[in-house]
């Protein structure tokens, strides 16, 4: 994985899925959140790496919709979201996003193994993810 920051959007694998995503029908955008998020927190065995990196794009994407949520600025972030865009997301899509935030960072995640192996005395990448899922969880 080519990973440059501990950003949502920044590594290859969630850059591509940003791409696939801005570049999707209005209408598929809910749906290819639904499965980002639900790849990562159905998984029973290890959560593979890419898996996991696209579920915090998408739970960013999540949590920037929620009042008071996280401006999304990365350039590699989709283009009509940093254009001021905004998307008609279900509500369910708030506790999944939790889940799947939950689930990368288990023990048993690839996405976690790394970052914890990387990060030296402080995490950014922990960080955005308790950062995202404050958001999502707050009342």
């Amino acid at each position: 994985m080519g990973t440059w920051d501990s950003g949502p959007f920044d590594n290859d694998t969630a850059a591509d899925w940003c791409g696939d995503f801005n570049d999707a029908d209005v209408a598929k955008r809910p749906m290819l959140v639904r499965e980002a998020l639900s790849r990562a927190a159905g998984e029973a065995g290890y959560l593979d790496a890419d898996v996991a990196c696209e579920a915090v794009a998408a739970a960013a994407i999540v949590a920037a919709q929620r009042p008071g949520g996280p401006a999304i600025t990365s350039s590699y972030a989709p283009d009509f979201l940093l254009d001021g865009g905004r998307l008609d997301l279900p509500d369910d899509l708030v506790p999944l996003a939790a889940r799947a935030l939950d689930r990368i960072m288990a023990a048993d995640s690839e996405w976690h193994f790394l970052w914890q192996d990387a990060a030296g005395p402080t995490n950014p990448a922990f960080n955005l993810v308790h950062d995202l899922r404050k958001v999502l969880t707050a009342r």
